[in-house]
């Protein structure tokens, strides 16, 4: 559903979630909101999808309905109660099944999951470098567009 985010996006996603979570938990401090924040969208100096290592990915029938995977693509803690994080039990047997067949397809690849987002997998960014015992990342933020012409990947 998702792979390369510009980072203005990334921050502008960051932001409106923390704003939210800012709504209904005044008393936090800002670190505090910054890490329950970073629960469900990876903050922006680190993001994977500001390097296009980081794909949100669903099953679909091949007519392209979603199967059941228990939560939308993009459901947070709060309004999933949980259930969004990849290895719940507040999810039907069906949606475990899917989840397991995802699972596997994609890690067979290389790919590693982020645990609160079951739809969210990357291949060569911090976190899967942390995950995979790799000693550096493959890709860090990517900028097309506007600073090169957009002729490719900035610095």
């Amino acid at each position: 559903t998702e792979g390369y985010r510009p980072l203005d996006l990334q921050i502008q996603y960051f932001e409106e979630y923390a704003a939210e979570l800012r709504r209904a938990h005044p008393e936090w401090s800002a670190d505090h909101l910054h890490r329950q924040t970073s629960r469900s969208l990876s903050p922006p100096e680190v993001g994977p999808h500001v390097a296009g290592a980081a794909v949100d990915v669903t099953l679909c029938t091949t007519a392209g309905e979603e199967l059941d995977l228990g939560t939308p693509v993009n459901a947070s803690p709060e309004e999933s109660d949980g259930a969004c994080y990849t290895d719940t039990d507040r999810i039907s047997a069906e949606a475990r099944r899917n989840r397991r067949t995802l699972s596997a397809a994609l890690a067979t690849a290389g790919l590693v999951n982020y645990p609160t987002e079951w739809w969210h997998w990357s291949y060569g960014d911090r976190y899967w470098a942390h995950q995979t015992g790799t000693p550096a990342a493959h890709y860090g933020p990517a900028s097309f567009g506007a600073r090169n012409g957009g002729r490719g990947v900035s610095p």
